[in-house]
């Protein structure tokens, strides 16, 4: 029944006002053209980089493969899949966390940090899907829950080891491209807890923001947010190996 809906809305085509279709299109686009790029420059920067941009590419590489769903399910129903959307993140957003013990690994980051910020993102992602889907009554609960594990990401990139270990590594390109992961994680990803707020049934801005507003957000916001963690860790690459030429040269 859902694919001949879905087949049936691809005959209609994309209403010319559908802007959160539009952003479903847009987004599928941009992050399959990222992991095209990412992927393509993987042979430009040198071996220690290379697993960071390969692990760029693969973020926005399954974003893009949950969107063409999730365009489709949109264009079908109107509405937006839940749990493709949770899929998408329990995917990336443990392999962003990775991202910061990667580039901080010669800098004296231990297997620790990487497994802490797995944690955090699983708690705040697993806590997250229940609240919204499952306990949708008791969303409230879940949503502390869940924000616990946000809270602990975001002590750790901006109070804990992570930001000690990038302010002790005296590399001034190291610390740019850090603070500008973990303003991504403090204002690019507030739009998340933001969205789950604003659930129907006994979240806090519920009224406030309407669900298909919030659709629109989370495309933009998804779309950024993935794209330009993965640019940040690319120009951190590319910056570090020309430093690395001219300390050479001098």
């Amino acid at each position: 029944m859902l694919i001949t809906s879905i087949l049936a809305a691809n005959v209609n085509g994309l209403a010319a006002n559908d802007y959160v279709g539009f952003t479903f299109f847009i987004g599928f686009m941009a992050m399959f053209a990222a992991s095209v790029f990412f992927f393509m420059e993987i042979n430009r920067v040198e071996g220690k980089w290379k697993t960071s941009l390969l692990i760029s590419g693969l973020i926005t590489m399954i974003a893009a493969a949950h969107y063409w769903y999730m365009r489709d399910y949109w264009l079908a129903t109107g509405t937006s899949p839940t749990q493709f959307r949770y899929i998408d993140w329990i995917l990336t957003v443990p392999l962003m966390c990775v991202e910061f013990y990667l580039i901080l690994k010669a800098f004296g980051a231990k297997m620790d940090l990487l497994w802490k910020m797995i944690f955090y993102s699983l708690v705040m992602l697993i806590f997250g899907y229940l609240g919204e889907t499952v306990y949708r009554n008791n969303s409230v609960l879940w949503g502390i829950l869940s924000t616990l594990g946000y809270v602990g990401i975001l002590y750790e990139v901006w109070l804990g080891s992570a930001r000690q270990l990038a302010k002790s590594s005296n590399d001034p390109v190291l610390l740019n491209a850090f603070s500008a992961l973990a303003w991504f994680v403090l204002v690019g990803w507030a739009i998340y807890p933001i969205g789950y707020m604003a659930i129907e049934t006994d979240g806090w801005l519920r009224g406030v923001i309407a669900i298909k507003n919030m659709d629109l957000i989370y495309n933009i916001g998804d779309a950024i947010n993935k794209i330009g963690f993965g640019l940040v860790i690319y120009g951190l690459a590319v910056n570090s190996k020309q430093s690395a030429s001219q300390a050479v040269a001098a």
